[in-house]
This record gives C-alpha cells, structure tokens and sequence, in this order.
C-alpha cells in the first residue's frame, strides 16, 4: 500500500514500486525530470503531448511503452494509428531513454520513462505533484489495429463510461482523467462534425469561435479551456458554459449522472487535483507487464 497526499492508502500492482531503481539506477527520478523540464521550458506545449502519450500507452496493451514502437514493413505500429497521428513528444522519451543508457544500461524500462514524464509535465505545468511505482516492464507488441479500443471523441458519456469501465475506472475516474484536458488543444477534424447542424449542448457564441479555427482547415488548433497551457480547473468551468471542444468533452455536462461530478471539480479545483492524481495513479498501474512478460527495451522505438 502507499500513502497519497492527504493519508488516502492506494493499492498497486503487485511487483511496482516506488523504490524500485533506488539500488540498480538511483538518478533515474532526476534524469527524466531534468530532461521533461529542459523540454518543456523549449516548448511548453510538450506537457499536453507528454500526458496523451501515457494516456494512450496505457489504453492499448496497458502501460507497457507499445505506443513508442515504429512501425516495420511487416507491421504498422500504434503510433501510426489515425488516432495517434498527432502523438508527439517522442524524442523527449529518447532522450531520457539515452541518458539512462550510459548510466545504468539494461535497467530502466520505456514504459516507466512515459509514467514519470507525463507525472513531470503535469507537475511542470502547475498540477498535483505525486509519486508513481515503478517496474513496468515493455511490451512485445504493438499493432495499429488494438487501437480501436481507444476512447472517440464522438463518444457520449455511456460510451466514455463503458469504454473506462472495461480498464477498471467509475465513472468518478472518467471524469477526473478528462480533466487533463485542461491542458493542450484539439485539432478541428475531432469537432467539426459538431458544426455541421446546431448543437443544443455547444454555445452558440463559442460555436462561432470553433467555426472560425475550422476556417484553417482540419489540423487547426482550437485550445481546450482558456489556459492550455496550465494544469487547473478552468476545463470543468468551461463545461458549465457549454464551451467544451470535443462532444466526448461536454457530454460530461450534458449528462445528469456526471453533471454533478463537474461542478464540484469546476468549483474545488483540490478536490479536482486529488482525485485526478489517484485516478493517474491507477491508470498508471493497468495491464503492467511484469517479469518475463516483458523485456527493457535498448531502444524505445523497437523491440530488443
């Protein structure tokens, strides 16, 4: 069991630790950290990057560093997935994978790396600071056909609570891990189907607002809440206003059985902080490999 902010006990996979390279790579903590921090002060937007990459490593196979592997001519990886196109980040996780490398060759695992930078990007960016057990080992497999099993940004809220529950989340977590939205922005192809005849859930001001970002086209960037680039509440506020993004995003609103649920996040942004810690934490935890079902990759990009 370990110990949350607030003396909550949270339970982990057996065989995770947090002291796990305390004796085999005692600077691996410091090593990620500085490399997500040197990343981030470059380009702040990396944070939003850092914490989808984790989210959809761990929806796919489990936390097990699948989402990194490149694709071959006899394989198509995850990462070139539609719904991963826009994954980036990536050299930041090399980087680190490279000074851990020359440190303590062979200890460190991928997947490990992509848990503690998306804890550090969120950190970085203003959010909960918590601790992560370590020891995931990385997956063998990465096929771009598992991701279906990710979350659309069509979803409604049965379809996200559905979808969540199958990984072992309540409704409660869904909507806590939504909250990560707050950071970084969506592109207009994952909302413009909203634009296409009147939305009742969508402000009619804000809706213009979607409409003129879609004017550039399908990759324009349209932000989440008004601090995309701060890790905060503002994104359940924005839901209260009818101004969520994507219909996955203010479906959440939308539906009496999570409505609830928002306003208090919207209203106790620590109340927001400690359940969406808690709920990272468990993500973080889902379908590890451990042991002999798992290796530690050399390289992040392909299998040993």
């Amino acid at each position: 069991m370990f110990i949350l902010a607030g003396g909550v006990q949270y339970g982990v996979v057996d065989g995770l630790r947090m002291d796990y390279y305390l004796m085999s790579c005692p600077f691996v903590e410091q090593i990620v950290k500085n490399t997500v921090n040197s990343a981030l002060d470059n380009d702040p937007a990396l944070a939003a990057a850092l914490v989808r990459m984790h989210f959809h490593d761990c929806f796919i196979e489990g936390c097990d560093g699948s989402i990194l592997i490149d694709s071959t001519k006899d394989n198509t990886a995850e990462k070139d997935s539609p719904a991963n196109l826009s994954l980036r980040g990536y050299e930041v996780i090399d980087d680190a994978k490279d000074q851990l490398e020359e440190q303590c060759p062979g200890i460190v695992s991928c997947a490990d790396i992509v848990a503690m930078a998306a804890r550090d990007a969120i950190f970085w960016a203003g959010g909960p600071v918590y601790d992560i057990p370590k020891g995931r080992k990385d997956g063998r497999r990465s096929k771009i056909g598992d991701t279906i099993n990710l979350p659309f940004p069509t979803f409604n809220t049965s379809e996200l609570i559905s979808a969540f529950g199958k990984r072992g989340f309540t409704a409660q977590e869904m909507v806590a891990l939504s909250g990560a939205h707050t950071l970084g922005v969506a592109r207009c192809a994952s909302f413009k189907s909203r634009l296409s005849s009147a939305d009742p859930t969508l402000d009619s001001d804000f809706a213009k607002t979607l409409s003129k970002t879609c004017s550039g086209g399908d990759n324009a960037e349209q932000p989440f809440d008004a601090t995309p680039r701060f890790f905060d509440n503002f994104y359940f506020n924005a839901l209260m206003r009818k101004s969520g993004v994507l219909f996955s995003d203010q479906t959440l609103y939308t539906t009496p059985r999570t409505r609830g649920i928002v306003n208090s996040y919207a209203m106790n942004q620590a109340m927001f902080f400690f359940d969406f810690q808690k709920a990272m934490i468990k993500m973080g935890t889902t379908d590890v490999k451990e042991g002999s079902k798992g290796e530690v990759r050399q390289d992040c990009r392909k299998i040993n």
